[in-house]
């Protein structure tokens, strides 16, 4: 009987043995998963990170684009024509060749309309076909030597005038000589020349100031007017 209860009491010490190390693995098991559980929610949270500052970025340039898109600068831009019935000036036409407009510009009885306060560029190009002639005997013709000029003028409410006797002031005026030949000139290039007068400059100008282009009534049947020749354009800075 005594080697009985001491087997016994044996038999209870392997079962609690076995038990407690089932208990440890079973604890071991959770830890590991809750580890690992640990290790998926950080990697879905970094993922996370990295991929919203991307999506923010790609919005930023989004709207950045819109605003560009929605802040467009004023511009004007005009191709100019011989006209007959105007007797100073070029008759600058809209919706032809290159016409652009944007930004609240208007052309108004052939003058640019400035839509508000601001600085701009101002620019203009005329080009002509004249006639030249050559040798000792023509050096003193009247078309021996050319001269060509191209004026811009502004008109605004700053100045004191009225709307009835506007005064305009001269902003850009150029001038150039053209067909000054001598007896030596090559025979093939006899006959017409071709000349461009280009000017332009930044000026400070005010909303309603109006701008207009004046050339000499002589010049104006030498005028050039093909596409891309002879133009008038303002745009803000």
């Amino acid at each position: 009987m005594p080697a009985e209860c001491k087997v016994m009491l044996d038999s209870d010490s392997v079962s609690e043995k076995q038990t407690s190390s089932c208990r440890l693995t079973t604890a071991l098991l959770v830890f590991t998963l809750c580890l690992a559980a640990a290790a998926a929610a950080a990697v879905l949270l970094f993922n996370k990170q990295h991929q919203e500052p991307q999506g923010d970025e790609n919005s930023l340039d989004l709207h950045h684009t819109l605003r560009q898109i929605s802040n467009v600068r004023a511009a004007i831009h005009l191709e100019g024509y011989y006209n007959p019935m105007r007797k100073n000036s070029v008759e600058w036409k809209p919706q032809v060749d290159q016409f652009h407009s944007q930004g609240g510009f208007e052309l108004d009885h052939n003058e640019i309309v400035i839509p508000q306060r601001g600085l701009y560029f101002v620019y203009s190009q005329a080009s002509f076909r004249v006639s030249c002639s050559s040798g000792e005997d023509d050096l003193s013709s009247h078309n021996s030597l050319v001269h060509l000029s191209h004026t811009v003028k502004r008109w605004s409410s700053t100045y004191e005038s009225d709307d009835r006797n506007r005064k305009y002031e001269t902003i850009l005026h150029s001038i150039r000589t053209a067909c000054q030949k001598t007896s030596s000139s090559d025979p093939d290039q006899e006959g017409k020349w071709f000349s461009t007068v280009y000017m332009g400059a930044v000026f400070n100008l005010s909303q309603g100031d109006r701008l207009r282009t004046v050339m000499e009534e002589r010049m104006l049947q030498d005028l050039e007017d093909d596409p891309g020749k002879t133009f008038f354009g303002v745009f803000a800075l």
